[in-house]
C-alpha cells in the first residue's frame, strides 16, 4: 500500500515514519511512503506557495496552482491514488471505519495544509475531505499521520498479532477491555482475580462485560450509534 503525503514541513512525517513499526512495514514492502514538499511547486525563487485571501483577513491561504500542481503530479504516478484526501476542518470526521476503508486501497494521497489551509477550490480537485477533530492544530502533519497509521496498521503483517487490531477499541464499536501485566499486585492495586484463573470462557466474559461496562460509562455515544 502507499501513501503519497504532500506537506510543508515533509520532514516531520519523515522523521516519525522512518522510525518504529511504520519503517519496518516500509522495509518489507508492504507500505511505502512517498513524502514531497509543497513548496518544489512554487516559481519563484523565494519558493512562496501561499497569499493573502481575497477579501481581506488574517493569515495566508495555500494557492489553487500549487495544490494541482501535486495533486496532476501524484495522478500520473505509475499506481494512480485511488483517494486524493484533503485535511479540512469541513471534511468528514475520521474514525475505525473510514481507516478500513482505506486500507483497502492501494494508493492514498494527502494533503496537508498549513496557515489557513489551502484555497477552497482545491475542494473540487480532490475525491475526499476529512477532519480528525473538533479541534485546532498548528498544521495538516499531525492529521496525515493519524490517519496513515491508523490505516496502515490494518494492512497484512504490518502489526504482529493479526488478532490484535480486530479487539481494539472501535473495531468491535466498544472501547478496549483493560488489561493487566506483572507484578500481580502493586501498591495493593490487584490484577483482577478471574484473569489469573485461566478459565478462558470466564475471563473472555468478564472481558465484554468490562468493556461494555468503560463503553456505557466513558463514551455512551458510541452505544446510541449501534
Amino acid at each position: 500500500m502507499k501513501f503519497s503525503i504532500y506537506s510543508l514541513f515533509p520532514e516531520l512525517l519523515s522523521y516519525y515514519l522512518n522510525d518504529g513499526l511504520l519503517a519496518k512495514a516500509s522495509d518489507k514492502g508492504l507500505v511505502e511512503f512517498n513524502i514531497q514538499d509543497l513548496r518544489k511547486f512554487a516559481t519563484d525563487k523565494f519558493k512562496h506557495v501561499d497569499d493573502r485571501p481575497y477579501g481581506g483577513g488574517s493569515g495566508m491561504v495555500i494557492r489553487v496552482d500549487i495544490a494541482d500542481k501535486a495533486i496532476e503530479e501524484v495522478k500520473n504516478d505509475e499506481i494512480a491514488p485511488d483517494e486524493i484526501i484533503l485535511l479540512s476542518p469541513s471534511g468528514e470526521r475520521f474514525n475505525q471505519k473510514i481507516a478500513e476503508e482505506l486500507a483497502q486501497k492501494k494508493h492514498i494521497c494527502i494533503l496537508s495544509a498549513r496557515y489557513e489551509g489551502f484555497d477552497a477550490r482545491v475542494e473540487s480537485l480532490v475525491s475526499r475531505e476529512i477532519s480528525i477533530g473538533d479541534y485546532i492544530l498548528m498544521g495538516g502533519e499531525i492529521a496525515a499521520l493519524a490517519i496513515i497509521e491508523a490505516t496502515a496498521r490494518l494492512v497484512p503483517n504490518v502489526i504482529g498479532d493479526a488478532v490484535s487490531h480486530q479487539q481494539d477499541s472501535f473495531s468491535t464499536g466498544l472501547l478496549d477491555y483493560p488489561s493487566y501485566t506483572r507484578p500481580e499486585d502493586y501498591k495493593n492495586l490487584k490484577v483482577p482475580e478471574v484473569l489469573l484463573t485461566g478459565h478462558h470462557a470466564k475471563i473472555d466474559a468478564w472481558r465484554q462485560e468490562q468493556a461494555l461496562q468503560r463503553t456505557k460509562e466513558r463514551r455512551p455515544d458510541l452505544l446510541a450509534k449501534g
